[in-house]
């Protein structure tokens, strides 16, 4: 092995570029080039390919987003995409392949390397935390606290102004998201993809909140528990009060990423490269604990990673 290629594959997550960088560094200690493959899967398919080096990825591990940029790519999907891919990565005498991505992008790797036989690694960076195999994901943190800066500002205007605010955070499948962002914000209610609920119940305990002398709740709700402007406008028809609603959309992929977030990608792009170097085939980096460690990457993308339920019941407990 003496080529590695990169991708960044899928949505963005702040941490990314630290995670290239500590690939491209790592690998150019021990002596191995490294060939940034831009635009996704997409350029994976088309061939944009360049050199990295120890000097391209300067000054980028505080920058969030990707300097290999992204793309959705449906062809990825198809053999014929996987066999580009394959044809991509030979053409430009790559050897070896790590990803850094979600699931989905996972899915894709593990059958590129079936098609192509060469050792892949997949890294996780996703802010939907939703990877089997590892407790948290590069850009997780930055996410979860972009959310918290913006909502501890609205609080203070549904204080002031002794209204409901629905915060809608993102998370189309799961809730971890918005469950560590409402935990961590002290949200009156934590609405995710997970827990069923029902606006009746959530108008009759904000009520409950109101005679007790509460004068404004947080609720905040994943994008995938439901429609956010119909919940707000039920909880507003139902219980009288002024309610507003926020999206908070896709800041919560940019900005510079936290010192957790850096760290996570620099142990988990080092990691890469030395399982590389260790002759795996197939596999994911992730965090246990405190412990970097590997796990089959077909069980990144097709297992389904638990949601902490005893935070979510404290979450409720504390909210009273």
């Amino acid at each position: 092995m003496r080529r590695i290629g990169v991708v960044t594959a899928g949505g963005d997550a702040p941490g990314m570029n630290a995670a290239i960088r500590s690939i491209v560094r790592a690998a150019t200690y021990h002596g191995l080039e490294v060939m940034g493959i831009e635009r996704g899967y997409a350029g994976l398919i088309e061939g944009p390919v360049r050199p990295l080096d120890s000097r391209s990825v300067s000054g980028i591990i505080n920058r969030g987003g990707t300097i290999l940029r992204t793309a959705r790519c449906e062809e990825m999907k198809t053999s014929q995409g996987i066999q580009k891919a394959k044809n991509t990565l030979k053409n430009n005498g790559i050897d070896s392949l790590i990803v850094i991505g979600g699931d989905g992008s996972f899915k894709a790797a593990s059958e590129i390397h079936e098609a192509s036989r060469l050792p892949i690694i997949g890294v996780p960076a996703t802010i939907d935390n939703d990877v089997a195999g590892t407790d948290t994901t590069i850009g997780f943190d930055t996410a979860v606290n972009t959310a918290l800066f913006t909502i501890d500002r609205i609080r203070d205007t549904a204080t002031s102004h002794e209204r409901i605010f629905v915060v809608e955070v993102m998370g189309r499948r799961r809730g971890f998201l918005a469950l560590e962002v409402g935990l961590a914000e002290g949200a009156e209610f934590i609405l995710i993809p997970e827990v069923r609920y029902n606006t009746q119940d959530i108008c009759r305990k904000l009520e409950q909140g109101r005679r007790k002398g509460k004068v404004s709740e947080i609720i905040v709700m994943a994008e995938g528990a439901g429609n956010s402007a119909t919940i707000a406008e039920q909880i507003r028809r139902k219980t009288g009060y002024d309610v507003r609603l926020t999206i908070l959309g896709h800041a919560q992929r940019g900005g510079p990423p936290t010192a957790r977030s850096r760290i996570l990608a620099n142990q988990f792009g080092a990691y890469a490269v030395e399982l590389l170097l260790e002759g795996a085939r197939k596999n994911m980096v992730g965090m246990k604990g405190r412990k970097t460690v590997s796990v089959d990457l077909d069980y990144a993308w097709k297992e389904r990673k638990d949601l902490d339920m005893s935070r979510y019941r404290l979450a409720e407990i504390l909210s009273s």
